[in-house]
């Protein structure tokens, strides 16, 4: 039987919003403070995926300098209407501390809801217009009538309120990009709490609502609720959620939730939705929140379960009845002799990457010009891609030559501002020197451990080996046989949502590349003339 590989966009790619065009399926996904903003991938047979556009590329479109960590981007519902697609999308700006703990005091976020839209998924999208702000992961839902409703969360930031205040809907026009009417508050959740991540479908002359609830860690789910009429009010489905993993804290895939909804062409019924990898017997997740797909069925009772009817994910789902259609291997060879950036990266919050990196001022490398401190929420030159695979090997190539200890350039593991690996050549007293530097809520303070204090002169070629949960890092003169080793093995699963100081949010997963810092204001340059990455098993597609 041919099945389908669940998580079908692994590494971090979560809150998954799926479309059908035709014989084309998209599914756009959260990127937070990664740039450019919502990552969008394509399928035409729901098994074989790849990157087809990076939409939010331009200032006018998304700013996040300065965006708290696990911040920007949350949660892109992306839908199609009059010829185009539109993507709607929140930027958080302030975040304060976690509620999942239970609410104390005021909780002041700031949640401003943005819309786009193209003719083409891999077109040149619109300028974003301001919808509200109202709360995060807005919605559109485009009624038969030509109507077009946005939803979202409420956020109520009020002392003792429950924070999570229900699901609103305004009415949206598409003509003048904005919401008119009043807001209508159509469901206050369940029992389950933490009700966001809404969209609506309309079947059998039901308007079904769709919602995440639990909080999105072990405890997430689906849940959905229904009603003759669009504002209400929405009955609960009796079975409880629809589809979760709750209290399931090992095995394929766990904390599933977040889910949306897709009709094939043959009326049956998929569900796109994100769920977590934890490491065997550690209860964290490196990879972050992914994407997985499965199918579901309409009882005669009108309402939605899984096939088996026990709500669970399924890893290995059978392919739906399309044709296979896996796209061409687009393999990147990891040079860096090209014009623009490999698809696999990204880099952080800037609209402004000139600043960052360039290809074309030494060709064959990638130049990265060194800017504010690693962890920095406003200008940082770190270029990086996903982890997707439990062993993976990532090897580079750096030419730089720092002055002081201010400027460094190597090798990085990145989560957040507060949990990093970074391999990199820095300098005491003119003289080139290798350190490791760490940083991680399990350790008293942010650490730098000294590795080689005399450097040879030249490209150093550096290197990270992952094996679950254990890291090694490597280094030689580029054009040496041997590799030396740094003599330390490095827990691996700091990389994680669930590894955090109190109160932090951690929403996006581990990535991978390279990064140069100058404290001095001076912009050293660094130079990598290569980066590879190898996995266990391969990847989804990319395209340039």
């Amino acid at each position: 039987m041919n099945q389908i590989s669940n998580p079908i966009l692994p590494g971090f790619n979560p809150d998954p919003s799926i479309v059908r065009v035709g014989d084309d399926f998209y599914i756009a996904t959260s990127t937070f403070e990664w740039y450019p903003g919502v990552q969008i991938h394509h399928s035409r047979d729901l098994k074989h995926w790849r990157l087809a556009a990076r939409p939010l590329a331009r200032a006018s479109q998304l700013d996040m300098r300065g965006a708290p960590d696990s911040c920007g981007v949350w949660a892109p519902d992306l839908s199609y209407a009059d010829g185009r697609f539109w993507l709607v999308y929140t930027d958080v700006k302030r975040y304060g501390v976690t509620t999942v703990n239970g609410a104390k005091g005021a909780s002041l976020r700031d949640f401003p809801n943005y819309v786009v839209s193209c003719d083409r998924i891999d077109g040149t999208w619109s300028d974003a217009s301001h919808l509200n702000s109202s709360g995060f992961d807005p919605a559109l839902f485009h009624d038969d009538d030509g109507r077009s409703w946005m939803l979202n969360m409420l956020w109520d930031h009020r002392p003792g309120k429950g924070r999570f205040a229900g699901i609103q809907i305004q009415e949206f026009d598409r003509d003048a990009l904005t919401l008119r009417g009043d807001p209508h508050l159509i469901f206050r959740g369940t029992q389950l709490g933490f009700t966001e991540g809404p969209h609506i479908y309309k079947r059998d002359g039901y308007y079904h609502l769709l919602v995440a609830e639990g909080g999105t860690g072990w405890n997430h789910a689906v849940v959905m609720a229904r009603s003759r009429s669009l504002l209400g009010p929405y009955e609960a489905h009796p079975d409880g959620p629809v589809l979760t993993a709750s209290g399931r804290r090992d095995g394929p895939l766990t904390r599933t939730g977040h889910g949306d909804l897709v009709e094939l062409a043959d009326g049956t019924t998929w569900m796109a939705y994100l769920c977590g990898r934890p490491v065997a017997g550690r209860e964290r997740c490196i990879f972050g929140r992914e994407t997985a797909i499965q199918p579901m069925e309409w009882g005669d009772d009108g309402w939605l379960r899984t096939p088996d009817r026990d709500a669970q994910p399924v890893v290995n789902p059978a392919t739906p009845d399309l044709p296979s259609a896996p796209w061409p291997d687009q393999h990147w060879n990891g040079d860096f002799d090209r014009d623009t950036l490999p698809p696999e990266f990204q880099w952080l919050r800037s609209p402004d990457p000139e600043r960052l990196f360039t290809l074309s001022q030494r060709p064959g490398h990638l130049r990265l010009h060194g800017r504010e401190t690693v962890g920095s929420h406003f200008e940082q030159a770190l270029v990086a891609r996903r982890l997707q695979h439990r062993r993976f090997t990532a090897t580079t190539s750096v030419d730089a030559s720092p002055r002081s200890f201010q400027q460094a350039a190597g090798l990085i593991l990145y989560y957040n501002s507060s949990k990093y690996y970074y391999l990199n050549i820095s300098a005491d007293e003119g003289r080139r020197e290798l350190q490791l530097m760490v940083a991680s809520p399990e350790l008293a303070e942010n650490i730098a451990i000294d590795v080689i204090t005399a450097l040879p002169d030249g490209p150093m070629e550096l290197r990270a080996d992952g094996d679950g949960d254990r890291l090694s890092f490597f280094w030689r003169p580029a054009g040496a046989a041997d590799w030396q080793s740094v003599p330390r093995t490095l827990d691996l699963s700091i990389l994680s949502d669930e590894v955090t100081f109190p109160g932090f949010p951690n929403f996006t997963g581990s990535f991978i590349g390279m990064a140069c810092q100058d404290q001095s204001g001076m912009a050293m340059p660094a130079d990598f003339a290569f980066f590879r990455y190898e996995g266990a098993d391969n990847p989804i597609a990319l395209v340039d």
